[in-house]
């Protein structure tokens, strides 16, 4: 904090003394009747909750706080909590902007965000990261980014728009609104990367030394780790870790016992902590570094569902006390960015509260940000203008269109056998799957009867053209094709479909729109989504305009396409992240990514 911030604060705190201590002085405003929910002891009981804009006074009887101007509200035995926190999120995946996600959950009680801009780092580098950063400054909820370190995670494997390492790191971290460094992805695969690619170790440390001296979060990201591998991750965090993709109850365990914050992940498409929280109710565990996050929301799920409130009724509906559960999502996760003043209904504290009607399906009834009210029912309640992004992050798709011939794998006899990635459920870890295919003219056949299915990978940002290809299965497609261009991390076009012809249509779509999604059947395009910012981001709609063109893309892919997995594209989007295991596809090929090596598609 500058020291002309410090002063404002000082001066801000000497108002609230004065009111508290010279009896002529009044809270703006008192919540009575209400029950707080004390994140600090884990109680619930009767108290009023008297604010001085933008901070709490105090807690407990606020009769000698009313004035004459003060605005009384009664609560009617409704329960008053800090503000919820998402402690690992990712914008780009919602495809909305600051603004459009804010728009949807503010409402449902979340107050602040912090964001990895990961995606938009692998696409642009600085000038998306920055450009980001900015849009925090827009919102009136808490926002604040924690950036990658490294661009693209696995070097070697995949290519990102722009090259992100320790040399860009003093520029990044002094940046308005970042506040560190987000999963450090580039070190999952512990073991692989030291012994493959030592001197991407030697650089990760170089950007995690310098800020953990300035006093900042390093974000972990250790999937499947244990003994030596965990415990070199965490040093390479600088020894304060945390984790979001923690999957089961063992890696739970052995990560808080190693002093890892568990992010219990439970977004769209990856549902972790019903498996992470074991530890707590099963185990007995001390939940003090258990935090829920969503890292992946869609909009839909942001606006029928809600936000952190539905991933705390989730919580409490796998056995957790239900303070415990909300102190997953205030005082916890502000305890570990070191969030002042954030995640307690205390004085002093900023009076960003949630008013919860009932707890059991935490149902939010009002939130307050600073003092003001924001939305109430569901309905926000404050203007909240449009943001239009620069050109300067736009444009990003650098390619021309591809042909057949592009994506064809060439074979020679009567069949091979094709290594098919198998999508999970739920989860961003796949499976692996080695099948018998057709060989028809020289050119590899997928086998859509059995749900395997081509899948390409085609690098659009210029830099060497290369087309990653092998096969999928889990989609259930039965014909057509899809692509997008959100495609984790390095975001390069990711198609999949029965048959070359289509597949074609649905890239060229995609890089005709400047990044986006795209379905096809019969070489037409049957439904598109422009993404413009970054080839990630709509900043032309609304969030309840994406949900819906969202919802009607899904049914395209279910109806037309004969497409069975929920949410296809977020799902279609994480076959390419290459430092998740088991198999993933980059712009370089099939990689295995428990060997740090590129497979060919056939043999």
């Amino acid at each position: 904090m500058s020291t002309v911030a410090n002063l404002k604060k000082a001066m801000e705190y000497r108002e609230l003394i004065e009111i508290l201590l010279a009896g002529d002085r009044y809270a703006d405003l008192v919540l009575r009747g209400g029950r707080l929910i004390n994140t600090l002891t884990r109680e619930i009981y009767p108290a009023d909750v008297a604010i001085k804009k933008p901070y709490v006074l105090m807690a407990g009887e606020a009769g000698s706080m009313i004035g004459p101007a003060t605005v009384v509200v009664d609560l009617e035995g409704a329960y008053v909590s800090p503000g919820f926190i998402d402690s690992h999120m990712h914008f780009e995946s919602s495809m909305l902007t600051i603004t459009e996600f804010s728009r949807l959950s503010i409402p449902s009680g979340t107050t602040a965000l912090i964001a990895d801009p990961h995606e938009i780092g692998n696409a642009l580098g600085g000038v998306g990261i920055k450009a980001m950063a900015d849009e925090a400054e827009k919102v009136p909820n808490f926002v604040r980014l924690v950036v990658p370190c490294l661009t693209p995670d696995c070097p070697s494997l995949e290519t990102a728009g722009v090259d992100v390492n320790s040399r860009d790191m003093e520029d990044l971290l002094s940046y308005p609104n970042i506040i560190g460094i987000g999963e450090l992805q580039g070190f999952s695969i512990a073991r692989h990367v030291f012994k493959n690619t030592p001197e991407v170790v030697t650089d990760l440390l170089a950007s995690t030394s310098y800020a953990r001296g300035l006093g900042l979060v390093v974000d972990g990201n250790a999937p499947e780790l244990f003994g030596e591998e965990l415990a070199a991750h965490i040093v390479a965090t600088g020894g304060r870790c945390s984790c979001h993709e923690t999957t089961t109850k063992a890696e739970c365990v052995e990560k808080l016992r190693q002093g890892v914050y568990v992010f219990m992940r439970e977004g769209s498409t990856q549902k972790n902590m019903a498996e992470c929280v074991r530890a707590v109710t099963e185990e007995g565990l001390d939940s003090r570094r258990c935090i829920l996050a969503t890292d992946d929301m869609v909009a839909g799920d942001l606006q029928t569902l809600g936000h952190m409130n539905e991933i705390v009724r989730r919580t409490i509906r796998e056995g957790v006390d239900p303070v415990e559960a909300i102190q997953m999502v205030t005082i916890n996760p502000a305890t570990y960015f070191g969030l002042e003043g954030r995640g307690v209904v205390a004085p002093g504290a900023l009076a960003d509260l949630a008013i919860i009607r009932d707890l059991s399906e935490m149902t939010v009834e009002a939130v307050f940000i600073g003092g003001e009210l924001m939305a109430s029912q569901g309905e926000l309640l404050i203007n909240l203008p449009k943001y239009t992004y620069p050109q300067s992050v736009k444009n990003s798709v650098k390619r021309g269109p591809i042909t057949e011939a592009d994506l064809a794998i060439k074979a020679s006899g009567a069949s091979v056998t094709g290594r098919a990635i198998v999508c999970v459920p739920d989860q961003n870890l796949t499976d692996t799957l080695e099948a018998p295919l057709k060989v028809s003219g020289g050119l590899v056949q997928c086998d859509p009867a059995k749900d395997i299915l081509y899948m390409v990978c085609v690098e659009r940002y210029g830099r060497n053209g290369n087309v990653g290809k092998c096969f999928v299965t889990g989609l259930g497609l039965r014909q057509g094709a899809v692509a997008e261009s959100v495609a984790h991390d390095t975001h390069n076009i990711l198609a999949a479909g029965t048959n070359l012809q289509d597949m074609v249509a649905a890239v060229n779509r995609v890089i005709e729109l400047g990044g986006g999604i795209a379905a096809v059947l019969n070489g037409k395009v049957l439904e598109d989504l422009p993404l413009r910012v970054g080839g990630l981001i709509t900043d032309e709609l609304t969030g309840l305009e994406v949900s819906q063109k969202i919802q009607s893309l899904e049914r395209v892919v279910s109806e037309k396409l004969g497409g069975t997995i929920h949410d296809p594209f977020m799902h279609l989007s994480f076959l390419a992240l290459s430092t998740s295991p088991k198999w993933k596809l980059t712009d370089k090929g099939l990689i295995d990514v428990e060997s740090f090596q590129i497979l060919e598609p056939v043999f």
